[in-house]
């Protein structure tokens, strides 16, 4: 795996986000970086409350929270079907563990993907013995040490190689770098598949189908040309990243958005 990745997609106007909060991602112990995205980390101290927002990956996140006048806690937060907000006030501390698509299945095989799609499940509840990795990861004020709290976390949960999860995160891995791939059946064609047996793969693996991926990454890549210095040619865009025409793209940003993409990269700029 290379280093953690520089890109901001997802982040809704991620300029606003890095100058409220401390935002930094982290790489993981070698062992863990077959499964992993990143570690990403955030701390602040705000005067005023302030929402954030993020239309999210198809990855599943283990999150470690703590905010002001409340115990320490943690989720493990499903694969979010819509705009994820959260609304950050007074000061806190949140160290989360993005999975890559597919590489969290070896974590806790007993259960398909799908199982935790669309929501936010209580740590103990997926992991019994966790009760106490709330305090151990988030107390620490070293960053490193943070860090080493969660490899350690991550270790001791002995993930379990699986040949169908290596498949999943390369197939994924294709959808998100090829943007040439439009169509699930050319897709599954393409790679000596059924139409059928990859949609249980990425159900039992991933959490989501591969057309879901293929749209959310076409979101993503017009959210970036959004907050770009100079908005971009949208009906050229849409043609781009393989939409019918500019209105298709209208409609899918402003239902995952809240906001058209011209009205949204008029509040950025």
């Amino acid at each position: 795996m290379a280093a953690p990745r520089r890109d901001t997609r997802g982040i809704v106007d991620a300029t606003e986000l890095f100058t409220r909060v401390h935002f930094r991602r982290r790489e993981p112990a070698p062992p863990l970086r077959p499964y992993l995205e990143h570690y990403w980390l955030i701390d602040w101290d705000l005067p005023q409350p302030y929402a954030s927002h993020v239309v999210p990956h198809p990855c599943v996140n283990i999150v470690f929270q703590q905010y002001e006048g409340q115990a320490p806690f943690a989720e493990v937060a499903g694969i979010g079907l819509g705009l994820f907000t959260q609304k950050l006030t007074g000061s806190g501390r949140v160290c989360g563990i993005q999975f890559r698509p597919g590489g969290f299945r070896p974590f806790a095989p007993a259960h398909p993907v799908t199982d935790w799609t669309g929501h936010r499940v209580p740590l103990p509840e997926v992991f019994f013995a966790a009760t106490d990795a709330p305090t151990t990861i988030l107390a620490p004020d070293d960053e490193d040490t943070r860090v080493t709290a969660l490899d350690t976390f991550l270790l001791n949960l002995n993930p379990r190689p699986d040949p169908q999860s290596d498949l999943a995160m390369t197939l994924v891995d294709h959808i998100r770098t090829d943007r040439t791939i439009r169509h699930v059946g050319d897709f599954a064609h393409a790679q000596g598949m059924t139409v059928r047996s990859l949609q249980r793969l990425f159900a039992a693996y991933v959490g989501v189908g591969p057309k879901w991926i293929i749209l959310r990454y076409r979101i993503h890549e017009a959210l970036e040309h959004a907050e770009a210095s100079h908005p971009p040619d949208w009906a050229a865009l849409a043609a781009d990243l393989g939409y019918a025409d500019q209105a298709h793209l209208v409609r899918d940003f402003t239902t995952t958005v809240g906001v058209p993409p011209t009205a949204y990269a008029r509040a950025v700029h």
